[in-house]
C-alpha cells in the first residue's frame, strides 16, 4: 500500500510540474535530464542543446533542479558551460542552496521531492542566432551525488509590460 502512495504522490507531482511549466507562454525552451539511480555521478554531464531565434528580446536562463531528502548537503556546486554557435565556450561555476542554515528545503516540495528553479543568467540577449548549448556538472566533492532526480534547463523570454 505504501508503494502505491508513494507512486501516486509522484505521479501527482510530475503533472503538477508538467502543468505549471506548459502554462507559461513566455517559456522557449525547457528540458530536463534525469540522473539515473538518482544518483548524478561526477562525469554524468547533462546537455542541453538551444534552437535561439530571437536576439532581440532578453532571456532569463534557469537551471532546474529535483532533490530527495537523502541529498547530502545544503547546497550544490555546479560548473555550467556554455557553447554559442559558432563553437567559443565559457564555464561558469555556480554555488546554489537547496536548503537553509536549519535544513529546511527551499524551493516548492511534495512528500520526498524538492524542486527549484536556479537563476543562472538574467536578462541575457543572445548575440546570434543558432543553437547553444550548455552542459551542467555537478562540482561536488562527493564524485557520486545520491539523492539528485533530475537537473533541467528552462529558458524564458522576459516580456515587457505595456503601460
Amino acid at each position: 500500500m505504501t508503494e502505491r502512495k508513494n507512486k501516486g504522490s509522484w505521479l501527482l507531482f510530475l503533472a503538477l510540474t508538467v502543468i505549471t511549466f506548459s502554462c507559461s507562454s513566455n517559456t522557449v525552451f525547457t528540458d530536463t535530464y534525469t540522473i539515473p539511480g538518482r544518483t548524478w555521478k561526477l562525469n554524468d554531464v547533462p546537455e542541453f542543446n538551444v534552437q535561439v531565434d530571437d536576439t532581440v528580446s532578453a532571456h532569463n536562463i534557469m537551471i532546474m533542479i529535483r532533490t530527495a531528502s537523502v541529498y547530502p548537503f545544503r547546497n550544490i556546486f555546479l560548473f555550467v558551460t556554455a557553447v554559442n554557435p559558432r563553437g567559443e565556450t565559457i564555464t561558469d561555476t555556480m554555488q546554489y542552496y537547496l536548503a537553509d542554515e536549519k535544513g529546511n528545503w527551499l524551493g516548492k516540495g511534495f512528500g520526498d521531492v524538492h524542486a527549484l528553479n536556479l537563476p543562472y543568467k538574467s536578462n541575457i540577449y543572445f548575440p546570434a542566432k543558432g543553437t547553444y548549448s550548455f552542459r551542467i556538472r555537478h562540482g561536488m566533492r562527493s564524485e557520486d551525488l545520491k539523492g539528485v532526480y533530475d537537473v533541467g534547463l528552462k529558458v524564458e523570454k522576459i516580456r515587457i509590460k505595456k503601460k
